[in-house]
């Protein structure tokens, strides 16, 4: 598949705007659909938006490979899998149809079916990157057994723009399952772990499972008779399959709560220790949404207890956004941005105050 007329290749003025950045020194704030302002600290920089370079450059559906252009929107994207029976596997958010594949693969946010299917970087065979002496190179392919550069695609997924500008992303994509049903039952949050072993002992095709207020919400997906065997192993009451939708796009009444946001990320078999605020279970425990005013060092300190970090998704001035990292770390993410960005001017600082 070639181009369509919504196409634009706008790489030519991206590399202008980097090479003026790179010989003055000003710092740029890549902006795509800016559907997730946060998490992140401010950037104090120029603004540079993508939204203009969009488009599929290539998609074969029966190679399971898509080609986009970093401007171009999930929503779009996900329509066009869709027509072919296809689909990202890990369910990035759209946020209303402003997300860009830019910006999925700057953030890495994975949607409801990530611990069943896999994550961002799991998918993204290669990448064109503008670098911070405005070179446009390419890494990776665009088949699995191309490994040429391959960790420098993997190393852009979740940098929130802090090592380059990606311009193009070549991602592996998988049919849709043949069924889907969800299904809503009401259990206390400390059985969760057991119903879910027993349903994964069981072979049962769960690609969801959520807990809020009592209730526990499960999706399946997979072959007409696999489903329908899980549905009568589970039980439960019909959910409207749009619960995911608004789970994955932030759009639940849970998430207008005014109080801080955090997403506590801990291993599959970490305990469902009370943490302090109101809790969205997610990935069957180990991503917990987290609504609360406790302080930033009482929360990241619940969460290592637990084996994981936090990460605060909303604006606040006595914390960090982003889980402190060991000093032997930071030094390590400071040599590799040195590499590709030597002059140090995409979004400094958005991750820490030290990159």
């Amino acid at each position: 598949m070639h181009p369509d007329n919504s196409s634009f290749d706008d790489s030519r003025r991206l590399l202008a705007e980097v090479a003026l950045a790179a010989g003055t020194g000003k710092a740029l704030r890549i902006r795509g659909g800016n559907s997730k302002p946060f998490p992140g600290r401010v950037v104090d920089g120029i603004d540079m938006n993508t939204c203009t370079h969009r488009g599929i450059v290539s998609y074969d559906p029966t190679e399971l490979v898509v080609t986009a252009r970093a401007g171009t929107s999930v929503a779009e994207l996900d329509a066009l899998l869709a027509e072919n029976g296809q689909m990202l596997p890990w369910e990035p958010p759209s946020f209303d149809g402003k997300a860009t594949v830019g910006g999925m693969v700057a953030t890495g946010l994975s949607g409801p079916r990530r611990p069943y299917a896999g994550a961002t970087r799991d998918f993204v065979l290669g990448c064109r990157v503008i670098t911070g002496e405005a070179k446009h190179l390419r890494f990776g392919g665009e088949v699995m057994k191309n490994v040429a550069g391959y960790d420098v695609s993997r190393l852009v997924v979740g940098s929130f723009g802090c090592l380059g500008l990606v311009t193009e992303v070549s991602m592996k994509v998988l049919p849709k399952p043949r069924a889907t049903r969800s299904l809503l039952l009401e259990l206390p949050a400390a059985d969760i772990p057991k119903r879910l072993r027993a349903w994964r002992d069981a072979g049962l095709p769960v690609t969801g499972a959520s807990h809020l207020d009592s209730w526990l919400h499960v999706r399946v997906e997979g072959g007409n008779g696999l489903v329908a065997n899980a549905m009568r192993e589970i039980g439960g009451e019909d959910l409207e399959p749009a619960f995911w939708d608004e789970l994955r796009d932030q759009q639940l009444p849970f998430f207008a709560d005014r109080r801080p946001l955090w997403r506590i990320s801990v291993p599959q078999t970490a305990p469902l220790t009370p943490l302090p605020g109101s809790v969205l279970l997610d990935w069957g425990g180990a991503q917990r949404w987290l609504k609360s005013d406790a302080p930033a060092a009482v929360i990241r300190a619940d969460a290592e207890q637990l084996g994981g970090h936090a990460t605060l998704f909303s604006q606040r001035a006595d914390a960090e956004p982003f889980h402190p990292m060991p000093e032997a770390m930071l030094r390590l993410h400071q040599r590799i941005k040195r590499q590709l960005d030597p002059r140090g001017i995409f979004n400094p600082a958005r991750m820490y105050a030290a990159l």
